[in-house]
């Protein structure tokens, strides 16, 4: 379960390919970083075989999470939504497509959706680690709600305890560092009045 904690944060954290602002595409455009024109044509064409078998398997889950992926890693998040949404259609207790549709919406600007989802893949598997880290990640980040993201991170210590050392120690982290966030604020307010 440790790799699969981490496939959530690598939906929040980090950019397909590399690390932070590093594009994975930056080798296929002569060094510099292509634009989202060039990125969405890059996946129009990586996708289009997989399209073509989707015409005569339309409820194929495993091609429309492929065509997702694409769409996702090359920055089309709301083409990658749509997929992932058809794939969660069919299969609307798969969590972790449902999940990937949850960070696709997040990253299109769709913030409410995105705590929809993944309060419904909880509604399925209460203890899922990804559904739970990320549910923390978009509360703190997009709503600036800390208290929502400490209970979502607690909950996903105690519901996981086969969870990494490396994992556990990173999410205890963020809980620290989100406590010690919201001290300082109370401090400042305190010293206003």
């Amino acid at each position: 379960m440790g790799d699969q904690a981490q496939s959530g944060a690598r939906g929040m954290g980090r950019m397909p390919g590399g690390g932070p602002g590093q594009s994975p595409h930056a080798g296929a455009m002569g060094g510099k970083m292509p634009s989202l024109a060039d990125m969405k044509h890059m996946a129009d064409s990586k996708a289009a075989p997989l399209l073509e078998k989707l015409k005569n398997d339309p409820n194929n889950t495993g091609l429309l999470d492929q065509v997702g992926t694409i769409y996702h890693s090359t920055h089309q998040f709301k083409e990658a939504a749509a997929y992932y949404d058809k794939a969660v259609q069919v299969d609307p207790k798969n969590v972790g497509l449902r999940t990937k549709l949850a960070i696709s919406l997040y990253r299109s600007g769709d913030v409410d959706g995105a705590i929809a989802q993944l309060n419904r893949s909880l509604s399925y598997d209460p203890k899922d680690a990804n559904s739970l880290f990320d549910l923390g990640m978009i509360k703190l980040q997009a709503k600036q709600d800390r208290k929502g993201a400490l209970a979502a991170w607690q909950q996903l210590l105690k519901s996981n305890p086969q969870l990494s050392a490396e994992r556990r120690t990173s999410v205890q982290r963020m809980i620290a560092d989100v406590k010690a966030a919201g001290d300082q604020h109370a401090i400042e307010g305190a010293q206003i009045k």
